[in-house]
């Protein structure tokens, strides 16, 4: 999948389920609930030791079908380990020039963490596909991007924290291009996940739908 192509579904998709799980099945009926609600894109979190052999399994069993990333990824040794187990993309809670130097080689889009408008602008000059705002999300709300794009209107953003169910309209109206999301997307059973899959893009949805 060419790089272009990957930046456009995470843009369409909206929505990015923040994965952190322990096991390989649970990883599979977490994928399959958000799925089965139409959330197809995952990020895999490296703060635990196995994030590699469940970007592999998932990469295997799902295929195009699921558009697997690294997430936590703070060096250019993990992002490199994350793109041969499968990732298709890298996140991250920091910039790092290394990292965005290994994923531009290798033509895979990077979203680093950025806190400031400096940082921002120096993780499009190092090739980032997005720029995640983090951990600034959380505090300020999603004004945020409309602040952000108001003097920068490219700027690409992921939201990353602080996104519920009851304010993710709004985030969507000030303009960004995708949400991080967690506990709706990971927690209870693959019903419940896929239930919530399905509020969450209705929500996107219809938002998108009023701004046009």
């Amino acid at each position: 999948m060419l790089k272009a192509d990957i930046e456009k579904r995470i843009a369409n998709s909206g929505v990015m389920a923040i994965v952190r799980v322990e096991t390989i099945e649970r990883g599979i009926e977490i994928a399959e609930g958000c799925l089965d609600g139409g959330v197809d894109v995952l990020e895999i979190s490296y703060t635990l030791p196995n994030a590699g052999e469940i970007i592999q399994a998932l990469d295997g069993r799902f295929r195009d079908r699921l558009l697997i990333g690294a997430g936590t990824v703070l060096d250019s040794e993990t992002a490199r380990l994350a793109m041969l187990a499968g990732a298709k993309f890298i996140i991250a809670p920091n910039l790092s020039k290394q990292v965005a130097r290994i994923c531009n080689r290798y033509r895979i889009p990077y979203a680093p963490g950025c806190a400031t408008i400096s940082e921002m602008v120096q993780a499009l000059e190092l090739g980032a596909s997005f720029v995640k705002a983090f951990p600034i999300s959380n505090f300020y709300g999603p004004s945020l991007v409309s602040i952000v794009k108001t003097p920068i209107p490219h700027m690409p953003v992921i939201a990353s924290g602080g996104v519920t169910l009851d304010h993710l309209s709004a985030w969507i109206e000030h303009g960004v291009d995708c949400v991080g999301i967690g506990g709706l997307l990971t927690k209870g059973s693959k019903a419940e996940i896929s239930e919530n899959a399905k509020q969450i893009r209705e929500i996107v949805l219809n938002a998108r739908n009023k701004m046009k």
